[in-house]
């Protein structure tokens, strides 16, 4: 996947440089140039001592403070809130809400998978080529690519509507089942280390924080350290895409999906990265309790540090939503807000998940279309708005 980041404002293109750099050492080497290997070799040696220099900078000491990353620092910040709605399950209720969070993730995952980060412009070609809705309102009829596997299992057919049977492979419903694993395996109240073994047992492969984790914990790095070493994606998105199951097994309940979500998340993210995950585990908690997404969008808030940089995004989201009534404008106002910021960070499709819930409404058909339809990182915000 090519993510063609812009570059946050000041911040030089690298990847430009190093691109420049491996193209120039190649042709260099082909014509004989004399010394290349031990230039080549000292360039190596100070880019690793100016990137230690970097991680060695000294951090904003206030926003460090507002976005902590031990659990009881975390639930000192969060405002006050409902911590837990229901008392005693309706069973009726949760039956048919847990129902209808399961097929409606499913459904946005699959809708998203084939068009995962594709620009508008593409998608609409594409279905003004094959015929279909866009904003779709159905699963995609075609896949540009039919035979191209992903996650080495499901080719891409799978994801349309003549082809489909059952549910694809995907990396957000893997996570999903894989919560349910360490619950069922560690019992409601397991803690990193138990995530750590369910990841050894059960994931084959992963991609970005989870891939960097996984590799950790193969390498036998102390379990406090997994998410830490190596890892600049850390504040991505990989854990936010966890946090349904949790809230499957707490309805009503936000602290506690919150709770679980946090030692899940631990494993591969910190900071903003652990309140994604912890956020929408509460606000999907709380949604078997309220009529409308934007009250347990809300209730999610106050699970999370008041003033860390996601409680303030979400806060944002749900001003600016109000104004938003579609994917275009949406898309638009992510991209003014949150220039040079990677397309699968948490905070920018958090931010879509917000608009796609807002818009929709209780329309699922056009909650996880206008969510797809925005682009970005669009399998993962689909389900989760799903």
């Amino acid at each position: 996947m090519q993510l063609n980041l812009k570059n946050y404002e000041g911040i030089p293109d690298f990847t430009k440089y190093m691109y420049m750099l491996f193209g120039v050492s190649g042709l260099q080497y082909e014509y004989g140039a004399k010394g290349l290997i031990e230039k080549l070799q000292g360039i190596e040696k100070t880019l690793l001592t100016q990137l230690q220099e970097v991680q060695n900078l000294e951090l904003d000491p206030e926003l460090t403070a507002n976005e902590p990353d031990a659990y009881d620092a975390i639930t000192a910040l969060r405002p006050d809130g409902p911590r837990r709605i229901w008392n005693k399950l309706d069973h009726d209720v949760y039956q048919e809400k847990l129902a209808g969070a399961l097929h409606a993730r499913m459904a946005g995952c699959i809708l998203g998978s084939i068009v995962e980060f594709w620009p508008i412009k593409d998608m609409k070609d594409w279905a003004n080529h094959i015929g279909d809705a866009f904003p779709p309102t159905d699963y995609w009829s075609k896949a540009l690519k039919p035979y191209e596997l992903r996650y080495q299992m499901s080719p891409c057919d799978d994801y349309t509507r003549s082809k489909m049977d059952g549910v694809p492979v995907d990396d957000d419903i893997i996570y999903t089942l894989l919560g349910l694993l360490i619950a069922e395996e560690h019992g409601l109240d397991f803690i990193t280390e138990d995530v750590g073994k369910a990841w050894l047992k059960y994931l084959p492969y992963a991609c970005t924080a989870e891939e960097v984790a996984l590799n950790n914990l193969k390498n036998n790095v102390p379990i406090d350290k997994v998410g830490e070493v190596n890892n600049p994606f850390c504040q991505w998105i990989g854990a936010d895409i966890r946090s349904d199951p949790f809230a499957y097994m707490a309805p009503g309940y936000p602290e506690k999906a919150a709770k679980m979500a946090y030692y899940d998340a631990y494993l591969s993210h910190r900071r903003n990265g652990i309140f994604g995950e912890m956020y929408f585990s509460a606000a999907q908690a709380a949604a078997f309790t309220v009529d409308n997404a934007v009250d347990a969008l809300k209730i999610g808030l106050t699970e999370i540090p008041k003033e860390c940089s996601l409680a303030k995004e979400i806060r944002w989201a749900l001003e600016a939503g109000k104004d938003i009534h579609n994917y275009q404008e949406a898309r638009d106002a992510m991209d003014e807000r949150y220039k040079g910021m990677a397309p699968v960070h948490t905070i920018n499709n958090a931010a879509l998940t917000v608009f796609g819930l807002m818009m929709g409404g209780n329309d699922v058909t056009k909650v996880i279309s206008e969510t797809v339809a925005m682009g970005m990182d669009n399998d993962c915000t689909a389900a989760t708005a799903g």
